[in-house]
């Protein structure tokens, strides 16, 4: 699988996951510029090779960050600093652009947090379709430590993923919370000792998705990113509608027959 090549970012295929490493650990993998560039190119080649006509060559990603002290520790400070508002804006939406590429990929995606995952950082977990975390992870949104606002969807995804009122205190406050914390608020699925255990952790549920309908998992991923802000009625007529399409995939029918034969299915992703 050729997805070109990156400066700021490590990509490695393990198994059938994809593994994508922010690699600026001097900078505690500080979200430049280039790194959003970089991840930019990245989920644009994805999605251009991934589940198009049965292909799956990967079926998920884990996104993580070099070394131990960092996910991503946020964004670019140092470049902040002499941005104007026009360019801050920018930078804003163009991030915002790579997250909204991320929820859309047709693979589920894993954010492996070891480490700080602070504003930017956060926000680029929280873009994931889970977190995984190791015990010395630490979250939070600390723009107003700075005289800023969340600018990579922090304001609209912490309160869907903690509630609108804790939301607000971790982002009007700037306060962290640690590994366990963000687990028993449900901003993270797991948590593992160490990042050795963290990043197996994580490819062993790649390995879990592999066995699954490639065609089923991307269907729902998208279908529960489509029904999120929909009212009750409106998002059960998107679910009957995609249940419905499912019916006319080969993933479908292989399914179907493996289970009544009493055999595991052979899935061909389409």
């Amino acid at each position: 699988m050729d997805l070109g090549t990156f400066e700021t970012l490590l990509v490695e295929q393990a198994g059938d996951a994809l593994v994508v490493t922010v690699n600026r650990p001097s900078a505690m993998n500080a979200l430049a510029g280039q790194v959003i560039a970089d991840l930019e190119a990245l989920t644009v080649a994805v999605e251009t090779q991934v589940g198009s006509d049965g292909r799956w060559p990967v079926k998920g990603i884990v996104v993580t960050g070099a070394g131990e002290k960092a996910f991503v520790a946020g964004a670019d400070i140092v470049e902040m600093q002499t941005m104007s508002p026009d360019q801050g804006e920018a930078y804003s939406r163009r991030m915002q652009g790579v997250t909204r590429r991320l929820e859309a990929l047709p693979v589920p995606v894993i954010a492996a947090v070891n480490g700080f995952a602070l504003g930017g950082g956060c926000e680029l977990a929280m873009a994931c379709d889970w977190i995984y975390a190791s015990r010395n992870a630490r979250f939070g949104q600390p723009e107003v430590n700075l005289g800023l606002v969340p600018g990579f969807g922090g304001s609209v995804r912490l309160a869907q993923r903690v509630g609108i009122a804790l939301a607000r205190e971790l982002i009007l406050t700037g306060r962290m919370i640690d590994a366990d914390e963000a687990l028993r608020v449900g901003l993270v699925n797991r948590v593992f000792d160490d990042p050795v255990a963290l990043l197996q952790g994580a490819l062993d549920t790649v390995a879990e998705l592999a066995t699954k309908s490639p065609v089923a998992v991307a269907s729902c991923k998208a279908l529960m990113g489509e029904v999120l802000p929909l009212p009750v009625v409106e998002g059960l007529d998107r679910e009957a509608q995609a249940f419905r399409r499912a019916f006319e995939t080969e993933d479908k029918a292989e399914g179907v027959r493996a289970f009544v034969a009493k055999e595991k299915p052979t899935f061909p992703g389409r």
